[in-house]
C-alpha cells in the first residue's frame, strides 16, 4: 500500500483491524477495509463484491501475476528474504490441496474454423490470459466495427477461443476427453452490465468459477460449476437457464447447451476468477 501512497499514512491499526483506507483497485475510493484473520490480513472493498481476499490476493494484483511460481519469487526478491523457493508443479499443487476443485479446458487458435486444441489450460491460465493485453487490441478494433457482417467475420477469424466444458480431441461433443464439470451462461446486449455482475455474483446458489466481458463489450461470460453425475450437460444448462429467467428474468444465451461449445477470449483486465483456481 506504501507504494501507491508514498506521501500518505496508509493504514491505521486498531486492534486487529484497520481503518477504512483508500483502495488503488477502485479509483482510490475509500472503500478497503484490512483486518487480521488467523494470523493473515485479508481485505475486502465496501463497494466491490468480487474484490475480496487475503494479502497473497493483493500482491497478485499488485505484482499483475496469478503465477504461483513467479509471485513468490518476486516476493522474495522484493523483500530481500533469501528463502529457496521449490519447484512446483501445478497439477500436484492442485491436487494435494485440501477442499480445492479445478478445471482443465480445451485452448484453441484463431480462427474458429480451427477445431483442434492447441493446448489445455488451467482456468487460471485462461483468467491470466483474459486481464492481460494479449487480447486488448484484437477486442478494441473489433468494438469499433459497425457493420454486423464484419464484427462477426473478424471476431470468428481472430479471436482465440476455449471450450470451458472439458478437453477434446477435437471441438464436437463425440470427441469430449473429460468434462470440467463447467457450464458457460452467455449473456447478450445487456444494457445493465455492471448490475448483472454483482447479480451473478452474489448468486445464492451457484459459485461463480470465472466472470467476464464479452468480445462486444455488451455483454457477460459466466462459468460455473456443475454436477453431470446425475443428468446431462444439456439438462443442467437448460436448469439453469430457467433458474436465471424466473429469479431474475434473464435471457440466456441457448448456445451453452452444447458440451463443445467455443467461448472467445476477450480483454477484461477486470474479470473475476474464483479463488479455489488460484495457486496460493
Amino acid at each position: 500500500m506504501k507504494q501507491y501512497y508514498s506521501n500518505q499514512t496508509v493504514l491505521s491499526l486498531t486492534g486487529r483491524n484497520c481503518r477504512i483506507t483508500k483502495n488503488p483497485f477502485n479509483k482510490d475510493r475509500e472503500t478497503l477495509n484490512i483486518s487480521i484473520d488467523k494470523n493473515i490480513a485479508i481485505h475486502n472493498d465496501t463497494e466491490l463484491n468480487s474484490f475480496k481476499g487475503d494479502v497473497f490476493d493483493f500482491a497478485q494484483m499488485y505484482f499483475k501475476t496469478s503465477n504461483c511460481k513467479e509471485l513468490l519469487n518476486t516476493i522474495n526478491e522484493v523483500l530481500n528474504l533469501n528463502l529457496e523457493v521449490k519447484e512446483i508443479e501445478e497439477e500436484t499443487f492442485f491436487h494435494n490441496a485440501e477442499n480445492t476443485w479445478i478445471a482443465k479446458c480445451s485452448f484453441f487458435k484463431a480462427p474458429i474454423r480451427n477445431v483442434f486444441p492447441a493446448d489445455s489450460l488451467w482456468l487460471h491460465q485462461i483468467h491470466k490470459l483474459i486481464t492481460s493485453d494479449k487480447y486488448k487490441s484484437t477486442t478494441e478494433n473489433y468494438r469499433k466495427i459497425v457493420d454486423v457482417k464484419e464484427a462477426r467475420k473478424f471476431k470468428a477469424n481472430n479471436f482465440d477461443y476455449v471450450t470451458f466444458s472439458g478437453i477434446f480431441k477435437k471441438r464436437n461433443d463425440k470427441n469430449l476427453i473429460k468434462h470440467s464439470k463447467l457450464l458457460t451462461l452467455d449473456f447478450d446486449h445487456l444494457d445493465n452490465l455492471k448490475e448483472l455482475k454483482g447479480i451473478l455474483l452474489n448468486d445464492a446458489y451457484f459459485d461463480t468459477e470465472l466472470l467476464f466481458t464479452s468480445p462486444s463489450g455488451a455483454g457477460l461470460k459466466w462459468i460455473i460449476n456443475i454436477d453431470i453425475s446425475e443428468i446431462s450437460h444439456a439438462e443442467y444448462f437448460k436448469a439453469v437457464a430457467n433458474y436465471l429467467n424466473i429469479t431474475y428474468k434473464i435471457k440466456v444465451d441457448q448456445s451453452g447447451k452444447d458440451v463443445s461449445r467455443a467461448c472467445f477470449l476477450s480483454y477484461d483486465p477486470t474479470a473475476f476468477i474464483n479463488k479455489r483456481h488460484q495457486i496460493l
